[in-house]
Protein backbone atom coordinates (compact mmCIF):
# COMPACT_ATOMS: atom_id res chain seq x y z
CA UNK A 1 0.00 0.00 0.00
CA UNK A 2 1.42 3.37 -1.01
CA UNK A 3 0.07 6.87 -1.34
CA UNK A 4 -3.40 6.41 0.07
CA UNK A 5 -5.40 9.07 1.85
CA UNK A 6 -8.35 7.92 3.94
CA UNK A 7 -11.17 10.03 5.27
CA UNK A 8 -13.13 9.02 8.35
CA UNK A 9 -12.65 7.51 11.77
CA UNK A 10 -9.05 6.32 11.93
CA UNK A 11 -10.01 3.34 14.11
CA UNK A 12 -12.21 1.89 11.38
CA UNK A 13 -9.62 2.62 8.69
CA UNK A 14 -6.82 1.05 10.73
CA UNK A 15 -8.82 -2.10 11.34
CA UNK A 16 -10.31 -2.48 7.87
CA UNK A 17 -7.57 -1.21 5.58
CA UNK A 18 -4.10 -1.38 7.17
CA UNK A 19 -2.14 -4.63 7.51
CA UNK A 20 -0.04 -5.60 10.54
CA UNK A 21 3.48 -4.14 10.62
CA UNK A 22 3.05 -2.37 7.29
CA UNK A 23 3.67 1.29 8.16
CA UNK A 24 7.09 2.95 8.44
CA UNK A 25 6.00 6.27 9.89
CA UNK A 26 2.89 7.38 11.73
CA UNK A 27 2.35 11.10 12.18
CA UNK A 28 -0.30 11.65 14.78
CA UNK A 29 -2.31 14.83 15.18
CA UNK A 30 -4.83 13.70 17.78
CA UNK A 31 -7.53 15.70 19.46
CA UNK A 32 -6.27 17.15 22.70
CA UNK A 33 -9.43 17.18 24.79
CA UNK A 34 -9.71 20.94 24.42
CA UNK A 35 -13.47 20.94 25.11
CA UNK A 36 -13.98 23.07 22.02
CA UNK A 37 -15.75 22.78 18.69
CA UNK A 38 -13.79 23.62 15.55
CA UNK A 39 -15.38 25.02 12.42
CA UNK A 40 -14.36 25.44 8.81
CA UNK A 41 -14.98 28.99 7.69
CA UNK A 42 -15.71 29.66 4.03
CA UNK A 43 -14.90 32.65 1.84
CA UNK A 44 -16.86 34.07 -1.04
CA UNK A 45 -15.55 33.53 -4.59
CA UNK A 46 -14.04 37.03 -4.34
CA UNK A 47 -12.12 36.00 -1.22
CA UNK A 48 -14.27 37.97 1.21
CA UNK A 49 -15.22 36.41 4.51
CA UNK A 50 -18.53 34.59 4.57
CA UNK A 51 -20.86 33.77 7.42
CA UNK A 52 -21.02 30.21 6.08
CA UNK A 53 -19.29 27.60 8.18
CA UNK A 54 -19.57 23.94 9.11
CA UNK A 55 -18.50 22.09 12.20
CA UNK A 56 -15.29 20.23 11.41
CA UNK A 57 -14.66 18.54 14.72
CA UNK A 58 -16.04 18.51 18.23
CA UNK A 59 -13.14 17.90 20.65
CA UNK A 60 -15.35 17.08 23.61
CA UNK A 61 -15.51 13.64 25.19
CA UNK A 62 -18.08 12.08 27.50
CA UNK A 63 -18.26 8.74 29.27
CA UNK A 64 -20.91 6.50 27.75
CA UNK A 65 -21.34 3.27 25.79
CA UNK A 66 -18.70 4.18 23.21
CA UNK A 67 -16.09 5.01 25.85
CA UNK A 68 -16.90 1.83 27.78
CA UNK A 69 -16.54 -0.23 24.59
CA UNK A 70 -13.13 1.36 23.88
CA UNK A 71 -12.03 0.66 27.44
CA UNK A 72 -13.08 -3.00 27.18
CA UNK A 73 -11.35 -3.39 23.80
CA UNK A 74 -8.05 -2.26 25.31
CA UNK A 75 -8.53 -4.72 28.16
CA UNK A 76 -9.02 -7.55 25.64
CA UNK A 77 -6.30 -6.39 23.26
CA UNK A 78 -3.42 -8.39 24.69
CA UNK A 79 -1.47 -5.20 25.44
CA UNK A 80 -1.26 -5.82 29.15
CA UNK A 81 0.76 -2.67 29.91
CA UNK A 82 -1.82 -0.47 28.19
CA UNK A 83 -4.70 -2.32 29.83
CA UNK A 84 -3.09 -2.07 33.28
CA UNK A 85 -2.45 1.66 32.83
CA UNK A 86 -5.97 2.30 31.58
CA UNK A 87 -7.49 0.32 34.47
CA UNK A 88 -5.38 2.28 36.96
CA UNK A 89 -6.48 5.55 35.39
CA UNK A 90 -10.13 4.47 35.55
CA UNK A 91 -9.71 3.45 39.18
CA UNK A 92 -8.32 6.89 39.95
CA UNK A 93 -10.46 9.07 37.67
CA UNK A 94 -13.70 7.13 37.59
CA UNK A 95 -15.96 7.19 34.56
CA UNK A 96 -15.74 10.82 33.53
CA UNK A 97 -14.93 12.93 30.46
CA UNK A 98 -11.15 12.64 30.90
CA UNK A 99 -11.42 8.87 31.14
CA UNK A 100 -13.53 8.82 27.97
CA UNK A 101 -10.77 10.71 26.16
CA UNK A 102 -8.07 8.34 27.45
CA UNK A 103 -10.06 5.25 26.45
CA UNK A 104 -10.65 6.68 22.98
CA UNK A 105 -6.93 7.40 22.53
CA UNK A 106 -5.77 4.08 24.01
CA UNK A 107 -7.83 1.88 21.69
CA UNK A 108 -6.42 3.79 18.70
CA UNK A 109 -2.85 3.62 19.98
CA UNK A 110 -3.21 -0.17 20.23
CA UNK A 111 -4.15 -0.26 16.53
CA UNK A 112 -1.39 2.18 15.57
CA UNK A 113 1.10 -0.06 17.34
CA UNK A 114 -0.22 -3.08 15.44
CA UNK A 115 0.32 -1.51 12.02
CA UNK A 116 3.75 -0.03 12.81
CA UNK A 117 6.72 -1.91 11.33
CA UNK A 118 9.32 -3.21 13.81
CA UNK A 119 11.69 -0.38 12.89
CA UNK A 120 8.84 2.11 12.39
CA UNK A 121 8.36 5.38 14.17
CA UNK A 122 5.37 7.21 15.66
CA UNK A 123 5.60 11.00 15.76
CA UNK A 124 3.18 13.58 17.09
CA UNK A 125 2.81 17.24 16.26
CA UNK A 126 3.25 18.05 19.94
CA UNK A 127 3.64 16.35 23.29
CA UNK A 128 0.53 14.47 24.35
CA UNK A 129 -1.17 16.19 27.24
CA UNK A 130 -3.32 13.36 28.56
CA UNK A 131 -2.43 10.20 26.65
CA UNK A 132 1.36 10.24 27.04
CA UNK A 133 1.10 7.53 29.68
CA UNK A 134 0.58 5.02 26.84
CA UNK A 135 3.56 5.99 24.67
CA UNK A 136 6.85 5.19 26.46
CA UNK A 137 6.76 1.44 25.86
CA UNK A 138 5.33 1.90 22.38
CA UNK A 139 8.02 4.18 21.03
CA UNK A 140 9.75 1.09 19.69
CA UNK A 141 8.76 -2.44 18.72
CA UNK A 142 10.01 -5.29 20.87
Amino acid sequence: MTNHLYYGDNLKVLRDEIADESVDLIYLDPPFNSNASYNVLFRSPAGDQSAAQIEAFDDTWHWGDEAEAAFQEVRRSGHTDAATMLEAMRSFLGMNDMMAYLAMMAVRLVELHRVLKPAGSLRSNRIFDHSSCFLPRWSYKQ
